[in-house]
């Protein structure tokens, strides 16, 4: 298990007991990504393995970091758990489970029975990245911002060495890179909470019209002709 961790003193120790009660036998690797609080002091007291970042890099640079870890330890499955507490443990399960017949397993929280809600600017940028990346993997992602997923074998090594870094490219960024190299993704139902304890790292409007680039981006590669593509490789 990869925690990505930013001055979440406040849940940390509690997503650690959550996570180690679900799969007792799993490392957990907190990726403490230059926090300024007491953070790595409480990861490593609930028994997890703590790497400690210089300075904040973000989710992406500290999820290259937890698949660099996975991939020298030999790890067959690595699972990408939010510090803050908004992913259920109890889901762990059919992530794992899923990567039978996939590479990467998505968790995805718009299903028949899920209360999560996200709405205006943010929602609508959100379906578009959804069909645009669903349309290149050839099968439905339908929460393509979700950072609650596992990855098996093939995308550990390839995500060892390559994964972006910038805002979301640990969600959108990366499954573009796994689409373009062949990976198999599906996804699987999951509940998701809303943040109790501390503060995301960017605001909605923010996030919304990162979103809305990285649409309109997607759908530029969506819809250039496969001889271009080759043009601009060379």
């Amino acid at each position: 298990m990869a925690i990505p961790a930013w001055n979440e003193h406040g849940s940390i120790a509690e997503v650690i007991t959550k996570v180690r009660q679900h799969r007792p036998e799993a490392g957990i690797l907190v990726v403490d990504d230059g926090s300024t609080d007491a953070t790595a002091e409480l990861a490593r007291a609930a028994g997890a393995a703590v790497v400690s970042l210089p300075f904040n890099v973000g989710v992406g640079g500290a999820m290259r970091t937890a698949f660099l870890f996975a991939q020298r330890e030999g790890y067959d499955a690595l699972v990408q758990v939010d510090a803050d507490g908004q992913h259920d443990p109890a889901d762990l399960d059919r992530l794992i489970d899923g990567l039978d017949d996939a590479d990467i397993v998505v968790g995805t929280r718009f299903h028949p029975d899920s209360m999560y809600f996200v709405g205006g600017p943010r929602r609508w940028a959100m379906v578009l990245l959804s069909k645009a990346l669903s349309r290149m993997n050839h099968g439905t992602i339908s929460d393509p911002t979700s950072g609650f997923r596992s990855a098996g074998p093939k995308a550990i090594n390839l995500f060892s060495v390559n994964y972006p870094a910038e805002y979301l490219g640990d969600t959108v960024g990366s499954l573009s890179i796994a689409i373009r190299n062949g990976l198999v993704i599906h996804e699987a139902p999951v509940t998701m909470y809303y943040r109790a304890i501390g503060r995301p790292s960017k605001n909605a409007l923010w996030s919304a019209l990162y979103l809305g680039r990285a649409t309109l981006a997607l759908f530029a590669t969506v819809l250039k002709k496969p001889n271009q593509s080759r043009a601009d490789e060379a």
